[in-house]
């Protein structure tokens, strides 16, 4: 199962608007950016599973709410204070939503490529 929430992050972002402007000066169809984003749902997963090793603690004043749905949790905390425990980094924000969805502790194949998804 992919997810497309990680469309939403500054890679997501950036990577839909460059489909959007080749669409838009007829390089590519839209057709193909559907299935470059498809391609990246299905990955970007796999690739923050395995290749992400960095963490960061966090604490939160209030919790505002919270709730359980189709195996999807989704928080919603105030006043979170961040701390990344290799560097010295610390980050506030005043509200931030966290959604968090099934994962399988099961070995995963490999990364797929666009070309393999289009046989």
């Amino acid at each position: 199962m992919s997810y497309i929430m990680y469309r939403e992050t500054t890679l997501g972002v950036a990577l839909t608007h460059t489909l959007d402007e080749f669409v838009e000066e007829g390089m590519i169809s839209r057709a193909l950016a559907a299935k470059v984003l498809a391609v990246f749902d299905a990955n970007i997963n796999k690739a923050l599973a395995f290749k992400v090793k960095n963490k960061v603690q966090f604490k939160s004043e209030k919790l505002l709410a919270y709730r359980y749905c189709d195996n999807v949790w989704t928080i919603i905390m105030k006043g979170v204070e961040f701390h990344d425990v290799l560097w010295p980094v610390e980050y506030r924000v005043e509200k931030m939503k966290i959604v968090a969805c099934e994962a399988l502790a099961r070995a995963i194949p490999p990364l797929t490529t666009a070309t393999e998804t289009e046989k």
